[in-house]
């Protein structure tokens, strides 16, 4: 073909079968092949067709009734239910809670507030927690807790827990934000009510050891001058312990 010279058009080529996707076939339905017409069921079937249906109900009512009677019969919880908090004491009285503000921290729904203070204030060297603070302030807002348990593994002094407790309904709002005395555990027998000075000789560190399993008669003596109507002055004389020593003896 000379230079400059236009090349004749192709004629287009057959598409070959082997380039078109194959059809995919229809998927087949398992089972018996539907029928336009389905059988009528005869006049006995449709006569007895309502108390098929009523089949479960019939088979349940001779069995035993399983319904719980709340709030006349109260089942008890498992062991290791999540219900109402608790701030715990000390076999001597003293509040276990520091101050710290870590379970508010930990807390994801922002339920908890917690406001410290210092031992350092309180006259006369008495003291609400041992070391150096304690909780001054604390809330729980019930309208937002989930009831992790975060709050309770954030705690080093193993201050807060939660009891079995799950009646938490209220008429008002305000009453479901629980105060520190809603939450602190109640004097067991032969604690001393606080505040007061921590057992002679000792610091925060033998607290958390749980060196301390009671009163001493030095903090009875001391509440007894400064409180002489304490409620729990006489119980707490009762459970009067020695001090323990250097060595984790007592004196």
């Amino acid at each position: 073909m000379p230079p400059g010279a236009r090349r004749p058009p192709q004629p287009p080529r057959p598409r070959s079968s082997r380039s078109r996707p194959s059809p995919i076939p229809p998927r087949r339905r398992k089972g018996p092949p539907v029928t336009e017409n389905p059988k009528k069921p005869g006049p006995i079937a449709e006569m007895l067709a309502p108390v098929a249906g009523f089949g479960v109900t019939f088979a349940n009512l001779f069995r035993p009734v399983v319904t719980e009677q709340y709030p006349f019969e109260k089942v008890p919880t498992k062991p290791r239910y999540h219900g109402r908090h608790q701030l715990n004491r000390y076999p001597d009285g003293l509040e276990k809670c520091i101050g710290c503000e870590l379970c508010a921290w930990a807390c994801p729904a922002d339920a908890i507030y917690v406001e410290g203070g210092d031992n350092a204030d309180l006259p006369e060297g008495a003291h609400v927690s041992p070391g150096e603070r304690y909780g001054r302030v604390y809330q729980i807002n019930y309208l937002r807790c989930i009831f992790c348990g975060l709050c309770i593994e954030a705690c080093p002094t193993r201050a807060l827990t939660m009891t079995n407790d799950y009646e938490l309904a209220g008429p008002t709002r305000e009453g479901m934000i629980f105060e520190k005395d809603d939450l602190l555990a109640p004097l067991r027998e032969g604690m001393l009510a606080g505040p007061h000075p921590m057992v002679e000789g000792t610091e925060d560190l033998e607290y958390y050891r749980g060196e301390i399993t009671g009163p001493t008669q030095a903090q009875v003596d001391w509440v007894r001058e400064r409180r002489p109507d304490d409620a729990s002055l006489d119980a707490a004389a009762k459970a009067t312990v020695a001090a323990p020593d250097a060595n984790g003896g007592t004196r």
